[in-house]
């Protein structure tokens, strides 16, 4: 009897997602959202309050020291309510590029033992965190509500907003867990490096204080548009910041492209140095 010998090479070049295989793998994705949901809230006194305590207590001490030691300017609303507005979309961004970075890392165990579409693990970490994201905002319509200020028509454009911040979050998450798993100082960098981009984007301060000439490099960063489009649509602050917004737009599905083809080409070696 003549022998088959099956040979397994690793694919060559630069591959976008295969969406077909995405979609056979979508119980293990779906399981794997429900999983992080779970094991966050999980033999927790809290439960789901850890979801407002970070953005929350974040929030009482910049009101004490940028509103009222610093005296930042709040676009003429509480800065409470300034401050919280940029908190809910920044937390979860901060959150969401922490997890889905450290997505493979953690799972490394898993890589070498079984096939399954590795982009599901950041991008699980991504949509998982959108639970807390949910909580969050409900406080700050709770706490819009004890301010006696109700949000302009501009909330429709909220669902836009969203998805800029979870473009964004995604396309560095499968950037840097892509780098992390071959180099572990990214993981130990996150912290650090998160806690200085939050100030690079508008959330203890307004756009409006970056100079003129500046504010076309400042815009590359896809979640000054976001933040300012909180609070135009939420406090109406502003008007809707759509130059913010479009340059956003563009930077945030440039990330997520590249972001997957990255990943796509650095899949092969994953299993090799987890």
């Amino acid at each position: 009897m003549e022998a088959h010998q099956i040979v397994i090479e690793p694919r060559k070049g630069w591959k976008f997602i295969d969406w077909k295989e995405l979609i056979e793998y979508r119980d293990l994705f779906y399981f794997l959202v429900w999983r992080s949901i779970k094991i966050r809230y999980a033999q927790s006194m809290l439960g789901i309050g850890w979801a407002v305590i970070q953005p929350f207590f974040s929030m009482i001490v910049f009101t004490i020291v940028f509103g009222k030691l610093a005296k930042v300017g709040s676009d003429g609303v509480p800065y409470a309510l300034f401050s919280f507005a940029a908190l809910v979309p920044w937390t979860y961004f901060a959150n969401s590029v922490t997890e889905s970075t450290n997505s493979l890392v953690a799972e490394a165990n898993m890589l070498s033992k079984v096939y399954f579409p590795r982009i599901i693990l950041p991008l699980a970490a991504v949509l998982a965190k959108l639970v807390d994201f949910v909580i969050a905002l409900a406080l700050l319509f709770v706490l819009m509500l004890f301010h006696w200020h109700a949000p302009t028509w501009g909330v429709l454009w909220l669902p836009l907003l969203i998805l800029i911040m979870m473009l964004t979050a995604a396309g560095i998450g499968t950037w840097l867990t892509a780098l992390a798993i071959q180099y572990r100082d990214i993981k130990y960098a996150m912290t650090f490096v998160v806690q200085l981009l939050m100030y690079a984007a508008p959330v203890v301060y307004p756009a409006s204080l970056v100079p003129g000439g500046w504010r076309w490099l400042y815009a590359l960063n896809p979640m000054v548009g976001v933040i300012e489009g909180f609070r135009s649509a939420l406090l109406g602050t502003n008007p809707m910041p759509w130059g913010y917004i479009v340059l956003g737009l563009i930077v945030a599905v440039t990330l997520a492209v590249t972001g997957a083809f990255y990943f796509r080409f650095k899949e092969k070696v994953f299993a090799d140095v987890a």
